[in-house]
């Protein structure tokens, strides 16, 4: 039972990791006349099939839901694109030994790593008007990854991304 507890922990702490968002938008543009999207056709978003179609089921209800509808003939297009690296590791235990005389010391330093590095990803998307405006809004998003994840956590760690990263969307004016 207490393993059961302690995994239960583990887990929820990772599900609580940090999602950081960073946007960037045109200034000059007028957001009230977007109303339509669609992605780009030829778009590689770098997930797997499976979580691009749930990415994408997740993007759509979240755009609906913000008065958003998915058209032939849109207002603007959405690029997604997405990578994953390795996180840089953090976390060490110093252990020292030194010793001194008159004028000799010395000493020996062992860093030794706790955890495993764990894996990040990093999803951009960008809506772009392509009717002279271009690029007028884009958002980065960096978080923790588990590529052994089940499909229901897979689900729940990219509608949390999604939630974070269209709460700013449409940008206050």
């Amino acid at each position: 039972m207490k393993f059961l507890k302690l995994i239960t922990l583990i887990l929820l702490i990772n599900a609580c990791a940090p999602i950081r968002v960073n946007y960037d938008f045109d200034t000059s543009t007028n957001f009230s006349k977007y109303k339509t999207y669609n992605y780009y056709a030829d778009m590689k978003t770098g997930l797997s099939d499976l979580d691009t179609k749930r990415f994408l089921d997740a993007f759509d209800a979240k755009m609906q839901a913000k008065g958003f509808s998915l058209a032939e003939k849109p207002d603007f297009f959405i690029d997604i694109k997405s990578s994953e690296f390795k996180a840089a590791q953090r976390n060490t235990v110093g252990v020292g030994l030194g010793g001194g005389g008159r004028n000799v010391g010395g000493g020996l330093s062992v860093g030794i790593p706790i955890g495993q590095s764990g894996v990040n990803r990093k999803i951009t998307i960008d809506f772009v008007d392509e009717n002279g405006k271009g690029l007028f809004w884009q958002a980065v998003s960096e978080s923790s990854y588990n590529p052994n994840a089940s499909p229901e956590n897979r689900t729940a760690r990219l509608n949390a991304i999604l939630d974070k990263v269209l709460v700013n969307y449409p940008p206050k004016e």
